[in-house]
This record gives structure tokens, C-alpha cells and sequence, in this order.
């Protein structure tokens, strides 16, 4: 089951995350990131594919704000099942059930890990992803992996989302950039958007394609 992208203005650019494909998510000292992958979450539960959340955080906050950005309690419903974890070496525990599988913060999780391990681990998610239908989405922090592992995640990943943000003259510039993605192109230019806390939204103004 593919998982459609919610985001009035990129979902004209990306409107969906294939089925069966391993998606990296990254970005800085910027909380749009945590909000886009629990919003894709979210989504993916509306359209029937079961989910699992693992997360470096408390896991009551992030089905406190899973319930608040749904306007309903997804664990209840039994859309999103939260897993709360201090590190994470492999995937085996999550790969059998399909749906989506979303880690937040993978870097994180894998500070301890080795660039080797980490590819192997990845590898077998690719292979999961593909032979259980399953997506896989991982929400990386920007500087926290070492290069060796920046790189084997990045050249892994079938699609790569990176969301900056600056300070401008305006005040903060934020803006998305997709420098790989799964269908052979990408969008590797600045695409702006704002952020308010409660939902993502391109600056229609300010696109460029």
C-alpha cells in the first residue's frame, strides 16, 4: 500500500512513498521533521496499513501527540502500535506485518553502532521492505551520524528528504531539499515552506520545481 504525502504543495511534487521502499528523512534543530514523520504515520493508518513508531522518546509524549495532531487516539484505534527504544542495532522485530514502519530518531538510536553493522541492517530492511510490502521511513538528525554512517544511510535509502532551516533578513528561512528519489529524479533545489507548529505548508509563492 502506497502512503500518500499530506502536504498541501509537496504532495504536487512527491504525492506518494511507494510501497516496499526505505525512505530517509533529515534535518536539523528543527521539530518539522519529527511533525512530518508522525504526520505520515498518521496517514498511513487512515489507509489501513498498520504501523509501528519507534522512537528515542518518552513513549506516552509521542502518542500524546500523535492523538492531539489525529484528533483521535491512534493507539486506541489500533492504528499505531509505539515502540520506545535507547538503541536500535537491527529491524528483525519489526519487518513481518507490512504497513509502515517509522523511527524517530534512527541517528540517535545507532550512535554505538558500526558503519558495517549499519549496512548490513539496512540491507535487510531494503530486502524486508521489498518481499513484505512493507515502507520503511527513518528520521535522521543532521551531524549526529558519523560520515561513514551519513554515507551508507544515504546511498541505502531509496528516497532522501532533507527539510533546512536559516536565519534570514525575514527572520527563519525553511525550506525542503530531495536530492534522491526512488522513481530516478529529483527535485535538488530549494523548496520553501512554512511551519507553524501544526501542519507543514509550501510556500506556493516561493516554489520552484
Amino acid at each position: 500500500m502506497n502512503i500518500p504525502i499530506e502536504v498541501p504543495g509537496l504532495d504536487t511534487i512527491l504525492p506518494e512513498i511507494e510501497q516496499g521502499r526505505l525512505v530517509v528523512v533529515e534535518s536539523g534543530a528543527d521539530s518539522a521533521k519529527s511533525f512530518f514523520v508522525r504526520r505520515l504515520s498518521l496517514t498511513a493508518g487512515r489507509v489501513g496499513a498498520p504501523v509501528r513508531f519507534v522512537t528515542s522518546r518518552d513513549a506516552s509524549e509521542v502518542q500524546a501527540l500523535l492523538a492531539a495532531e489525529g484528533g483521535v487516539d491512534a493507539r486506541s484505534e489500533g492504528w499505531i502500535q509505539v515502540y520506545e527504544r535507547d538503541r536500535l542495532d537491527d529491524f528483525e522485530e519489526f519487518e513481518p506485518d507490512g504497513g509502515l514502519l517509522t523511527v524517530d530518531s534512527y541517528s540517535y538510536l545507532t550512535l554505538n553502532v558500526a558503519p558495517a553493522q549499519m549496512a548490513s541492517a539496512l540491507r535487510r530492511l531494503r530486502s524486508a521492505c521489498r518481499t513484505h510490502g512493507m515502507t520503511a521511513v527513518l528520521a535522521t538528525d543532521r551531524g549526529m551520524f558519523d560520515p561513514r554512517s551519513e554515507a551508507v544511510a544515504t546511498h541505502l535509502a531509496d528516497g532522501f528528504l532533507q527539510f533546512h532551516a536559516r536565519e534570514g533578513p525575514e527572520g527563519v528561512q525553511r525550506f525542503l531539499r530531495i536530492p534522491k528519489w526512488m522513481d530516478g529524479r529529483f527535485v535538488d533545489r530549494n523548496i520553501y515552506y512554512e511551519f507553524d507548529g501544526k501542519r507543514i505548508a509550501i510556500d506556493l509563492r516561493r516554489r520552484v520545481l
